[in-house]
């Protein structure tokens, strides 16, 4: 039977436009990946969407968004789980 997490992850692959995403704790382990997202940038996202929460006010969940030609990263952190998802233009 497929976890939570797992079901999660695939439903958010079956997005339009998605190629990647990935889930990591705050410390930074990586708690799943799909597409072409990495374990090996798991402690990056972790620590942006911390630093995100840093300057944002109180009580707002920042986004992260991170733009490049043809493929945007948007990185949310919410309960001490952030995820990262790649997604094309």
């Amino acid at each position: 039977m497929e976890s939570a997490l797992d079901k999660q992850l695939d439903e958010s692959m079956a997005q339009t436009g998605v190629v990647g995403v990935m889930c990591v704790d705050q410390k930074g382990l990586c708690l799943g990946v799909r597409g072409n997202s990495t374990p090996e940038g798991a402690g990056h996202v972790a620590t942006l969407a911390n630093k995100a929460r840093e300057l944002a006010p109180y009580g707002v969940e920042p986004v992260v968004v991170l733009e490049s030609p043809g493929c945007n990263v948007l990185i949310k952190q919410h309960n001490g789980i952030t995820l990262a998802v790649n997604k094309v233009l």
